[in-house]
């Protein structure tokens, strides 16, 4: 698999070099642009080959569709995955390098509303959003919408306006994988008198993380909600003994947290976080307190390096994978819909994303896409067969014996 570099957003520096000018607004497009019948969130797959079906509606649409990515540090999915897996997408289903723009926000809200800004003038009539948090979100939606322009919120939801919609996956599902393969886990390795403690993502700016914990709470405690009280019990024997945000998803927030409650508390047994940076956090704590393999479950999603290595070597359950090339087409073909004036049909837009209890905003339509639950049984099957992680890297953190006796080559 080949990559695209991305390159630093420097004010409106983008990916693809725009020619086109003047301001942003609605398109006024063919009559004879059609939807393909079959557009659904299940037409993409890893080679791509849906995309030149919307060669037809890329043709009748106006306007440029401007892509801001968030930051190139909170993961490095964006440059590795998102900008060149968007890339493939736009050329795949026709665009000219005219028609598509890709920034990166570099972690500066300021410049990713900046972009926005700049895109719109350059001529956007969509623009592909992923908010470094709510706030920048709803600045950028609040500007599009007094010019016209309809916004795709990518990966993170954005509850404002009446031309927002949300491309991600299934994030209460998300959370009932984590919670799933939690209770699996706590089974599968032993762990008498579970003396559960849970890191819950940033649920302080990101309404996300909300709906993951919201998601692992349903399965693991029978409740549907944000932060679970500490005391509580359930019918397999488990009693929660501490439940904290990482605020802002930083991982050393949520070690610093761990660390202060396990040494608090030496009888926690099992762990619950919300993504595989605060699993390997915990993780370290417990390595530097001398915890064996296959002894405290911790959890995770994003199915980084670090998470699978934990996964092969018994520090960590699972992890939740969300294939980013199904993401990427999906947010272009549902702009593509969009650019040319259309209505997406039901198939792609097939849900809705409500502001989580304390959230302000309105329910968006949504497309969601579904997560998957990897471990060791389907490693090889999933993000390895679609080299969304790489082998080698893998195998050398992990080590040669440990990849050989999961049959992982």
């Amino acid at each position: 698999m080949r990559f695209a570099k991305l390159i630093p957003a420097l004010g409106v520096v983008g990916l693809v070099a725009m020619a086109c000018g003047g301001g942003g607004g609605t398109s006024s497009n063919s009559p004879s642009a059609t939807v393909p019948s079959d557009l659904s969130i299940s037409s993409f797959t890893q080679d791509f080959s849906y995309m030149p079906k919307l060669k037809g509606l890329v043709a009748a649409g106006k306007g440029m569709v401007g892509v801001i990515l968030p930051d190139t540090t909170s993961s490095a999915r964006y440059v590795a995955f998102d900008a060149p897996y968007l890339t493939q997408a736009f050329t795949g289903a026709g665009y000219s390098p005219s028609q598509f723009k890709i920034d990166n926000a570099q972690g500066v809200e300021a410049q990713e509303l900046a972009i926005a800004q700049a895109d719109i003038t350059a001529g956007a009539t969509v623009l592909i959003m992923d908010p470094l948090n709510s706030s920048v979100g709803t600045q950028i939606q609040t500007y599009a919408a007094s010019h016209g322009v309809k916004i795709i919120s990518y990966d993170r939801a954005t509850f404002t306006g009446t031309s927002t919609y949300y491309v991600s996956f299934d994030n209460v599902q998300v959370g009932k994988l984590i919670g799933k393969g939690f209770m699996d886990c706590v089974t599968a390795w032993g762990v008498k008198n579970p003396q559960v403690f849970t890191l819950n993502g940033g649920q302080n700016s990101d309404p996300n993380a909300v709906s993951f914990a919201q998601g692992y709470n349903s399965v693991v405690w029978g409740d549907s909600v944000a932060q679970e009280t500490v005391g509580k019990t359930n019918s397999a024997g488990m009693k929660l003994v501490g439940d904290q945000i990482a605020t802002d998803w930083k991982n050393d927030v949520g070690q610093t947290i761990f660390q202060q409650a396990f040494t608090a508390n030496p009888a926690i047994n099992a762990t619950i976080e919300a993504n595989d940076g605060l699993g390997n956090a915990v993780i370290q704590v417990l390595k530097n307190k001398n915890v064996k393999a296959k002894t405290i479950p911790t959890t995770g999603q994003d199915a980084t390096l670090d998470g699978m290595v934990n996964v092969l070597t018994d520090y960590q359950c699972g992890s939740v994978y969300k294939a980013v090339y199904l993401e990427a087409q999906d947010a272009v073909a549902l702009a593509t819909v969009l650019r040319a004036g259309l209505t997406p049909p039901t198939g792609l837009v097939n849900g809705n994303t409500t502001p989580p209890s304390g959230v302000t905003g309105t329910q968006q339509p949504a497309s969601l896409l579904v997560p998957i639950w990897v471990d060791k049984s389907n490693m090889e099957s999933t993000v390895i067969k679609d080299k969304f992680i790489d082998v080698a890297a893998l195998c050398s953190k992990a080590g040669a014996a440990v990849c050989t006796a999961n049959s992982i080559s």
